[in-house]
């Protein structure tokens, strides 16, 4: 999703083994991916993972201009799950590599559930949606 700016502030602690955080921040002109790691993802190699997602990313970025990608772990999308270890490394390694390649790049707070400020304008490409 295309975001004109997003705000978030951490709200609630749904992972015991995640150290504990009060965190606020916002951007603007950014990407913001929710991304839900599902099972099946970690029957594939991690590396595959992460080059579709980031693949994905970079291709909506250039379709909006945009230089911040945000990562979000939103795992409300499917009742199917990854792991927190796999999901994790996944988030990182996909973070690296867009940084690589010249993104401004964030995550929120993994294992959190969080207060959300989301300003999105209303143009088709604001809003991509894919399986990968």
């Amino acid at each position: 999703m295309y975001v004109n700016r997003f705000r978030y502030k951490t709200a609630e602690k749904n992972l015991e083994s995640i150290e504990d955080l009060e965190e606020a921040r916002e951007f603007t002109d950014a990407i913001l991916a929710f991304i839900q790691v599902e099972e099946k993802d970690e029957a594939k190699d991690v590396g595959s993972r992460e080059k579709k997602l980031v693949n994905h990313l970079k291709w909506t970025a250039r379709k909006n201009q945009a230089q911040r990608i945000i990562l979000h772990s939103f795992a409300h999308l499917s009742e199917s799950k990854a792991s927190v270890p796999f999901t994790h490394e996944l988030f990182n390694r996909a973070e690296k590599r867009l940084q690589n390649a010249g993104y401004e790049t964030a995550q929120t707070p993994f294992g959190y559930f969080l207060d959300l400020q989301i300003d999105a304008p209303g143009f088709s490409l604001a809003r991509i949606w894919a399986d990968l």
